[in-house]
Formats: structure tokens, C-alpha cells, sequence
């Protein structure tokens, strides 16, 4: 073949490569939410790559068939077209005609590899990930005509390989499902790029842990309940409200484990208004109360709000005594996190770059997100910061009794009837946790920047 016509037929074969690289990338590369969004839009190429991403078997077949026969005839075509002429170049420096045509070979060999890998590979796959829902739609008709032309070959492949993927127990079928990690792994790039603000990003992995916190982390715990009982006089009322305001309170028979129901604060409020006297008697004041056991996740919980039309709720353990109350605006703290209003009591108090001042009934996954932990031993055996000194005590802890891990200090400041008040949480810096922990920290305080 004359040599401009070996080029000619070259350049072809790196065209062809190129389109099959685009072709293979861009339908593996895009994204269905992407591509569904065209559908939406219009665009009917779309839908029609998604069905292809649903069954690519036939396709990447063609594209293999094609970018091998290829790469082969480039071979063939470039080594006959180049190989004599450049044989020919080296003969004039004196060399041998052996060397000469050894010489002439490796230059063919590496000038055909170094512009199919250039032209044919990695430009276009460049392009194929940087805009893979364009592209795949654009190449869509030429590959489905490729994939009539070829059919008898595709058929033959593909039956093959279903037979190995059959022999070998591999998964032949992509799975689409969209999990919670995949969204959480999207915010998180969000919030890379600029996207989302940290406090959004955080606000959307809080909502994903509602189906695995408890209520007890979000709960009112037993000794800090302000309760009435049914047979509390009028002064005893007002000055229970005076001292404790809230906007809800059990109504219990003889003492906190006989809840009968609950008082809304403003019913309350309207009575003393109009001067009548506070009973709880009235059986038009006392709401039925909704009690939930405490192994319900916060998700079932609110799911419970919903059934019922409530949002307060008694909880009680498997003996039937309250452990606590709870709240919507208890369940929607834990959700917005950071974004809560300013006058909600923090449990989690930095003190400086390098001490933290925790209340004992935190839930170890807020304290696990403050001291950029990823886990604390035996963390299935206990769910505050109180658990976790017990367990790791094995004792109920005293005033200065202290446990370190992960490069932190952990020291009881305050006990009050043996719970667990206040945590003082010191990063050790000398040891390689804190180190690691301190560089992540300033990581992330320079991406906020």
C-alpha cells in the first residue's frame, strides 16, 4: 500500500478507536439521575441509554470487538508503512541493514502505540468523563448501528461470556439502588466543592441517623422531668410552673411511673388568665399521653408522632417505668444540630482548640463527631458519654476518675446521685491520635476558610 494511503487508512483506524473509547466511557461514566433528568427534559436519547445501562452486555461488546480489530490492522497497517521508510532514515548513518530495519521497527512500533494511546485513549475517554451523559447520547445511533452490523459476532461473545459469569458466580446485572451512603458520599463532595455550607451537609447525615439513634439519646432523662400528680392543689401548680416552665407536663397517679396523661402549658395559662382554679381533675385538661418504649429509633418515633397527632410522648423500659420524655422539638434538635436556636442549652461545650466541657447524657454519636472519633470500645453496651465511663470503669464513676483513648482524656468533673453531670475531654497532645486528629482538625478549619 503507497504510503499516503497508509497514512490515510492510520488515521481512520485512530478515529474509529477514538469513537469506541468514547462510546465505552460515556455510557459506563453516566449518571442515571442525570440521564432520567434529560429523559424529563425531552430528550428521548436519554431513555434510550438508560435502558442500555440496564443491559450493556451487547454494547461493550462491540465496543471490544471494534477496538481490538483496530488496534490489530493499526499494527499491521502502521509496521508496513512505517517500518521501510524509517529503516531507511537510520541507513543514513552508517548502520547496518539489519540494525537499520530493527531500528526502523521499534520507531514504527512506538510512533503507532504513542498516537492510538494519545488520539484513541486518552483523549477521548477525557472527554467522555468530563461530559459522559453528552457524549453517550450523541455516539447512541452509530454504536446501535454497530450493534446490528455486528450482531452474529456480538451474539457469539456475549453467550460466552454469560457462560463464564454463569460458571464463575459473578454478578452479570449492575445494582442501581441508591443507598444512604451514596447520598451521604454526594453532600460530602458537595460540601467539598462549595456547594452545600458544613452546617447543611450536617443537617442531611443527621437525617439518616434517625434510623439508628435511639429515643433515650434525645430524651428528657427521668430525673429532670417536671411532673404533676393528679391531686396537686392549685399553689402547688402555679409554683411548679413558675419554677419549671415548659410547654408540657406528665399528669401521673401516686408518682412518676403512673403516668395517666399530660397538660399542655398554654390550657394552663388560659385558666390562670381567667381566674378559674387549676385542678387536674378536670378531665378536659388531661390529654392522653402517648407512651413509647425506649428501644425506638428516633425515626419511629416521629413516625409515631404522626399516626397519633402528638408531639410529646412518655418513655418507658421494659419494666414499665418511665425513663423519660420526648419531645418534637427534641427529635428536630438532633436533626438541625448547629442550627438550633441560641437559647438551647449545648451539651457539648469547647473550651479551646484542645479540651472539651460534655454533659454526661450526650449521645456518643454527637461526641464521637466533636472529637473527630470514627468509634469508642464496646460502643454496642452503652449510648451517652455516662455509659462509656461506666463501661470502661466497670464502676460507677467518682468525682476526677479518668479514662484515655484515641488520644483523649476523658475526666469526670462532676457526679450528682451518682449520674454522671459534667465530662471534661482533654486531647493528649503527645500521643500520634491527637497528632492525627489535631492535623484533621486544622484540615477542615482551612476548607472552611
Amino acid at each position: 500500500m503507497p504510503f499516503p494511503e497508509s497514512l490515510f487508512v492510520i488515521a481512520l483506524l485512530i478515529v474509529l478507536s477514538a469513537f469506541f473509547s468514547l462510546a465505552e466511557l460515556s455510557l459506563a461514566a453516566s449518571r442515571r439521575l442525570r440521564l432520567r433528568q434529560m429523559a424529563v427534559d425531552g430528550d428521548m436519547r436519554a431513555d434510550r441509554v438508560l435502558r442500555l445501562q440496564e443491559a450493556p452486555g451487547d454494547y461493550f461488546t462491540v465496543v471490544q470487538v471494534g477496538q481490538n480489530a483496530v488496534a490489530i490492522l493499526g499494527g499491521i497497517v502502521g509496521e508496513g508503512a512505517l517500518t521501510p521508510a524509517l529503516s531507511a532514515l537510520f541507513s543514513l548513518w552508517s548502520v547496518t541493514a539489519d540494525r537499520a530495519q530493527t531500528w526502523g521497527f521499534f520507531a514504527s512500533f512506538f510512533i503507532i502505540m504513542s498516537l492510538f494511546i494519545l488520539l484513541s485513549d486518552l483523549l477521548p475517554k477525557r472527554l467522555g468523563m468530563a461530559e459522559p451523559e453528552r457524549w453517550a447520547v450523541r455516539v447512541l445511533a452509530p454504536m446501535q448501528w454497530w450493534m446490528r452490523l455486528l450482531k452474529p459476532i456480538v451474539w457469539l461473545y456475549a453467550k460466552s461470556t454469560d457462560l463464564m459469569f454463569k460458571f464463575l458466580g459473578l454478578p452479570s446485572i449492575r445494582d442501581e439502588r441508591i443507598t444512604s451512603e451514596d447520598i451521604l458520599a454526594l453532600t460530602e463532595a458537595g460540601t467539598l466543592a462549595g456547594v452545600l455550607a458544613a452546617s447543611e451537609q450536617q443537617v442531611i447525615a443527621n437525617v439518616f441517623e434517625l434510623d439508628s439513634r435511639t429515643v433515650s439519646s434525645a430524651m428528657t432523662q427521668r430525673e429532670r422531668i417536671a411532673f404533676f400528680l393528679r391531686d396537686d392543689p392549685d399553689e402547688v401548680i402555679r409554683a411548679r410552673i413558675a419554677e419549671e416552665p415548659f410547654s408540657t407536663y406528665p399528669v401521673c397517679d401516686g408518682d412518676i411511673d403512673h403516668v395517666v396523661g399530660y397538660v399542655d402549658a398554654k390550657d394552663l395559662f388560659q385558666r390562670v388568665l381567667n381566674n378559674q382554679t387549676l385542678s387536674l381533675s378536670d378531665e378536659n385538661l388531661v390529654h392522653k399521653v402517648l407512651i413509647v418504649p425506649d428501644r425506638l429509633t428516633l425515626a419511629e418515633v416521629l413516625d409515631q408522632f404522626r399516626q397519633v397527632h402528638e408531639d410529646f410522648a412518655v418513655i418507658v423500659n421494659e419494666y414499665s417505668l418511665v425513663v423519660g420524655v420526648v419531645t418534637l422539638n427534641d427529635v428536630m434538635s438532633t436533626v438541625m444540630g448547629d442550627l438550633v436556636g441560641p437559647d438551647d442549652e449545648e451539651q457539648i461545650v469547647r473550651r479551646d482548640e484542645n479540651s472539651w466541657l460534655i454533659d454526661g447524657v450526650t449521645p456518643i454519636e454527637d461526641v464521637l463527631r466533636a472529637l473527630q472519633l470514627n468509634e469508642l470500645p464496646h460502643d454496642d453496651e452503652y449510648e451517652t458519654l455516662a455509659g462509656f465511663m461506666m463501661v470502661m470503669l466497670r464502676r460507677v464513676p467518682r468525682r476526677t476518675d479518668s479514662v484515655n483513648f484515641g488520644g483523649y482524656k476523658f475526666e469526670v468533673l462532676d457526679v450528682d446521685s451518682y449520674r454522671i453531670d459534667q465530662v471534661m475531654v482533654s486531647r493528649l497532645t503527645d500521643s500520634p491520635g491527637a497528632q492525627a486528629a489535631a492535623a484533621a482538625a486544622e484540615a477542615v478549619k482551612g476548607q472552611n476558610i
